[in-house]
């Protein structure tokens, strides 16, 4: 059976890599480095200062060890090449060395597994256990119209749902094949997850090459457009036969043209991604090298889609983007210009606040290089962007040695900025800007509303203060609980939105609650079906929330007093 070469990095078919030349693959496999941006946003690296290890272990389900698994780190936060990758030895156990004191994710693969990404973070000095899962495999036949084998068929897959939450957007996991002489295609080492599987079309992978189908709509399992087309549902292991696909050759329109970027400061490129509006989300994604030759969509079908292109330079996706409702109808689309806006800029720096209490004395400081901020937009404001973009957008950004950030490539909007850290003694204390008006001397408490961002801001004096002194706490469930909080006592703390916290019961219904600034707290537990208030309990616009959950915490009466470095463990939770 005769198969193309793999797109995605996802899906290797060899188990080395010369990962040296990752970037050098641009044009050739755009997928490769798309995915290294998955989790960073635009930002060059301060110098490293120390290197260290990260080892490891990666097992099958039956916990048997995988000797040359592939492996590699990527750094969080900000565009570099993914370190340089290794394999498992014959007891299933890696270790990367020279590393950066910085935060990772980690993949692994193996032929005919599914691929592991990692959605915890980890830093220098930790051990991490892999578990590699069989992958499911699809396979079928395409034939023309009136039976015939079509051979040298493009047949892709993408997961548009899948049975656990991923780090990254399921659209990163594109898989495509060729059908043999028999018109026969199996497509292997599948996540557990439900596909849509076509065959032809230009909307294949992130790949700028041309194959003899491009031009043909693309013709979805069994003999569908995208809109009407089978989702199949495959498990861990399982095998899917007989989804056959019926081509139906139908020559599809260009859309064409060129995406400009006003000023003497010309990109490297631009990123071109073209989305149908609708169900299913068909896309279509190419480069635009800086030559002068433009854009090229082929196979495309008659309907509405949106169009957008971001910037590509030397220190990464993004910088300027333009967006455009395109409709398609009997014809092709050409002559398009965008035209593309820069992306707002937020910058300031983190300040560490020293506590001069005995009980804190020596107690581990955070490493500026190992946190990150992130920047959450109103979950009102929703854009046509595809998912994968959306998602490299709004990637956390990396603080440098000195405690200076930059979160880059914002769209218009209203954001709120929180940081993530591991330092077990230290809570955010505060998070502020410079005041708007000019000649005001009150700095705006970032916490107590939006910040508004239009196109093209640069705006600098984010203070993001960490104060030492956090206490943490740590207990054991008794009854139906789901969810815990934290909710401050004290009257002068009521309207303080870090002042509160939840968390959600592990499946070994203890849970844990870290950085916690130290004072007189309410504890409330909440049984299931409550749980979206974890994630908005701080939100600037949650201030009746917070009041409705101070009022059941206060009528429960179970107070706690969290003394500065205090670390309670065993705690009594149980419902009211």
């Amino acid at each position: 059976m005769s198969h193309v070469e793999n797109r995605s990095l996802l899906y290797p078919q060899i188990t080395q890599f010369d990962l040296k030349n990752l970037c050098n693959l641009w044009m050739r496999n755009l997928t490769v480095l798309l995915f290294a941006l998955a989790s960073v946003t635009a930002q060059t690296p301060a110098p490293a200062t120390q290197s260290g290890t990260i080892t490891g272990r990666v097992v099958n389900e039956s916990g048997q060890p995988m000797a040359n698994a592939s492996i590699m780190l990527y750094p969080v936060g900000f565009m570099q090449q993914p370190h340089n990758g290794t394999v498992t030895d014959r007891d299933g156990k890696f270790q990367i060395s020279g590393l950066e004191p910085r935060s990772y994710r980690i993949t692994a693969w193996l032929s005919s597994y599914a691929p592991f990404i990692s959605s915890t973070i980890y830093r220098v000095g930790d051990s991490v256990n892999v578990t590699l899962r069989k992958g499911g495999v699809i396979t079928g036949t395409v034939t023309s119209q009136t039976g015939e084998p079509v051979v040298g068929v493009p047949v892709h897959a993408r997961m548009i749902r899948g049975d656990v939450q991923l780090a990254v957007p399921f659209s990163v996991f594109p898989l495509e094949r060729t059908t043999d002489d028999r018109g026969v295609y199996r497509l292997y080492g599948l996540r557990a997850g439900t596909y849509l599987v076509w065959a032809g079309g230009g909307s294949g992978g992130y790949s700028s090459d041309i194959d003899a189908f491009d031009e043909f709509v693309p013709t979805y399992s069994p003999a569908s457009t995208r809109d009407t087309a089978t989702e199949i549902t495959i498990h861990a292991g399982e095998e899917v036969s007989n989804v056959d696909i019926h081509f139906r050759g139908e020559p599809g329109h260009i859309i064409s043209g060129r995406a400009i970027q006003p000023g003497s400061a010309q990109p490297l490129g631009f990123f071109l991604n073209l989305t149908a509006v609708g169900k299913n989300k068909a896309d279509w994604t190419t480069p635009q090298p800086d030559d002068g030759r433009g854009f090229v969509f082929r196979g495309v079908d008659d309907g509405d889609y949106d169009l957008t292109a971001v910037t590509w330079a030397k220190d990464g996706l993004g910088g300027a983007i333009a967006s455009r409702r395109i409709k398609v109808s009997g014809a092709d689309v050409t002559g398009i210009e965008l035209t593309v806006e820069p992306l707002a800029t937020v910058s300031g720096r983190i300040v560490l606040e020293e506590s001069n209490k005995s009980e804190c004395t020596d107690k581990q400081r955070p490493s500026f290089a190992e946190i990150l901020v992130s920047a959450s937009q109103h979950e009102s404001q929703s854009s046509n962007y595809h998912p994968f973009l959306a998602f490299v957008l709004k990637g956390p950004a990396a603080v440098d040695a000195n405690g200076n950030v930059s979160v880059k490539n914002l769209t218009p909007g209203r954001y709120f900025f929180m940081p993530e850290f591991e330092a077990k003694y230290w809570y955010l204390q505060s998070i502020t800007l410079p005041p708007a008006t000019p000649g005001a001397k009150t700095l705006v408490d970032a916490t107590r509303s939006w910040t508004t961002l239009k196109s093209g801001d640069r705006i600098s004096g984010l203070t993001i203060t960490l104060a030492q002194g956090a206490a943490s706490l740590s207990g054991k469930v008794e009854g139906d609980i789901s969810f815990v909080y934290l909710i401050p006592a004290e009257k002068e703390r009521a309207e303080d939105a870090l002042r509160f916290f939840g968390a959600a019961i592990g499946p070994d219904v203890k849970v844990a609650l870290n950085s916690i600034p130290p004072g007189s707290y309410w504890v409330l537990v909440k049984s299931s079906g409550e749980g979206a208030a974890t994630t908005k309990l701080r939100m600037p616009d949650q201030k009746e929330l917070r009041a409705s959950f101070r009022r059941e915490a206060e009528a429960a009466k179970t107070a706690i007093d969290l003394k500065p470095c205090q670390h309670l463990t065993n705690f009594p939770l149980k419902l009211n």
